[in-house]
Parts: structure tokens; sequence; C-alpha cells
């Protein structure tokens, strides 16, 4: 029978590298091999109706939601601790990400009666479409429920352990997995959750996400200069 530490370090030491692995890999081969499926597929010229309401909540919730979790869990902690101590920085944590978690809660909700209960809609999506949208609100929702469990413990202790176990994952620390033998079991479905969906992501309509990211660039980039024929040389060029 499989030990308890053995199934941890599978789901936790050994599945994220896999998960990213397939995220990057996969990621790259659909954009050389098959470009023109690279794109959200969206549904506004089915039906307009609650489209802007339901994507703009979802998509500034969640946007605040994942760069939260990116800032909180890897800044490293001498680049915090002068300004906040780790009971305070969850507190932050917690009504940030509960605030922004709720918004794209709500966002997706519409988002998905939409797509449910729209006959045109729901006959031009794929299974995957509504596979995506539920594991997407599923994990807004066991976010949101890890709330009022990190607001029982107030300490820090419980964000401290999950901050070093995302940065073990990043730096390659192969005990970062053992951190997680007592965390509550809602933690660990919202973290395999997380990776699955980084897993699934290079074969759906989320490969889009890159292309949000690769905009960023467009902010380094050199200003494009636009030369305008000049009309003097085009009159002495004309016979």
């Amino acid at each position: 029978m499989l030990s308890p530490e053995f199934v941890n370090t599978a789901l936790f030491g050994v599945y994220p590298y896999i998960c990213l692995t397939v995220l990057l890999l996969g990621s790259l081969i659909r954009f050389d091999r098959e470009p023109y499926t690279w794109k959200s597929d969206s549904s506004q010229i089915l039906r307009r109706g609650n489209l802007r309401v339901g994507s703009n909540l979802f998509h500034y919730g969640v946007l605040i939601v994942v760069a939260g979790h990116f800032v909180g869990f890897l800044t490293p902690g001498w680049a915090i601790d002068w300004l906040l101590d780790p009971a305070q920085h969850q507190l932050v944590a917690m009504v940030i990400g509960g605030i922004a978690g709720a918004i794209a809660i709500v966002g997706l909700s519409i988002v998905i009666h939409r797509r449910v209960f729209d006959p045109r809609l729901r006959l031009n999506s794929r299974k995957m479409d509504f596979a995506v949208i539920i594991m997407l609100w599923l994990q807004l929702a066991l976010g949101l429920a890890t709330v009022p469990l990190s607001a029982a413990h107030m300490n820090g202790e419980m964000f401290e352990r999950l901050s070093h176990y995302v940065s073990g994952v990043v730096t390659f620390n192969a005990g970062a997995a053992s951190l997680l033998l007592e965390v509550p079991l809602v933690y660990k479905i919202h973290i395999l959750l997380g990776f699955t969906i980084f897993l699934i992501s290079p074969f759906t309509r989320m490969v889009h996400i890159w292309s949000g990211v690769g905009s960023l660039f467009y902010l380094l980039r050199p200003y494009q200069i636009v030369r305008t024929p000049d009309r003097r040389s085009k009159k002495a060029a004309r016979p």
C-alpha cells in the first residue's frame, strides 16, 4: 500500500513539474504547428448580452488574483518583512484576494449562465469549453473557501508554509512537497486543480493568456517611425 508520504510527493513534488512542462512545451508546439487556432474564440458575434459585464468582472478579478498569488508567494521574505509581518501579509492577501476572487466568480457565473442557457452558444461550444469554465469556477470557489480557514489561524504560519512550498517548486527544491503533509485538504485540492488547469491549457482556448502576457512587451518596444511622403518630391517626380 502506498504511504501518505509517497502520495504527497507524487502529487505535490512530481505532478507540478509534469503540468508545467506540458504547459510550456505544449504551448510552443501549438503556436508553431497550429497558429490559426491560437485565439480566444470569442462568442460576441453570436450574442453580446451579458458578455461585457461577465467577461470584464471575471478578467479584472482573476488578473488581480493571479498577480496576488505571484507577488504574495514568490516575493522573498526580506523584501516584504520590513513592511509587513507574516500575519499582516496574510491579512492583506485574504482581503484583496477575497474581494477579487468574489468579483471573478460572479463574472464567471454570468459567463457560464450565458453559455449554458443560450441555445446558439451551447451548440457552438466544445466539451472542453465547458470543462475549462467549470474548472475555473471550482478553482475560484476553492480559493474563496480557504479565506475562512485562514481567518481562523491569523498567526501567518499557513501562509508562510504555502509560500515556502511555491518558492520550493520554482527553485526545484526536492523537499518542498513535505511542507504540505499537514495542510488542510481544501488547500491541497486548490493547488492540484491549479496545476491541472496549467496542464490542459495548451489544448484549450486558454492559450490566449500567453498573448496577453506578450502584449506587455509592447510597453518596452521603441516607437514606430512613420514617414509621410513629401508632396514636393512627388510633384517634381511627375513628367
